[in-house]
């Protein structure tokens, strides 16, 4: 009971989308269309973002395009799609994010950045997120 409630009333439409549309991708005939290359493509990025943070110890950057939008003010699965469009790599190659409010849009909506940082090094990216968000709330 608990597991066809969490699936049923826990996942909302997009969420239930998204299941359908990863499932659909892995199902035979497309397999190797679009799996195996998806794969190859998720290691390379991984591998170009392992070089990166020997450099650094986060990566900063916006979560959207824009500025958030009213609740269900979207209603095209592209465009919803679109606004995750920054917030997939770091799913994508297995490292920590935060979002973090930094400032309000023209219509005072608020304008997320996230911190990216080092695989298990969490401790770093809510150390930076946190200082990031403290001296914000400070300038305002």
């Amino acid at each position: 009971d608990v597991y066809e409630m969490s699936r049923t009333e826990g996942f909302g439409k997009e969420v239930k989308r998204r299941i359908m549309l990863g499932n659909f991708v892995l199902s035979s005939g497309y397999y190797d269309a679009y799996y195996v290359k998806a794969k190859k493509i998720q290691q390379a990025l991984t591998r170009e973002f392992a070089k990166a943070f020997e450099m650094v110890d986060a990566i900063i950057m916006p979560t959207t395009f824009g500025e958030a939008f009213e609740v269900n003010s979207k209603k095209d699965p592209t465009a919803m799609y679109a606004e995750d469009m920054f917030t997939i790599i770091s799913n994508l190659v297995g490292v920590p994010a935060i979002n973090i409010p930094y400032s309000t849009g023209k219509n005072g909506l608020p304008l997320g950045m996230q911190v990216i940082g080092k695989k298990f090094d969490e401790q770093t990216v809510f150390d930076i997120a946190s200082y990031i968000h403290k001296n914000y709330k400070e300038s305002k």
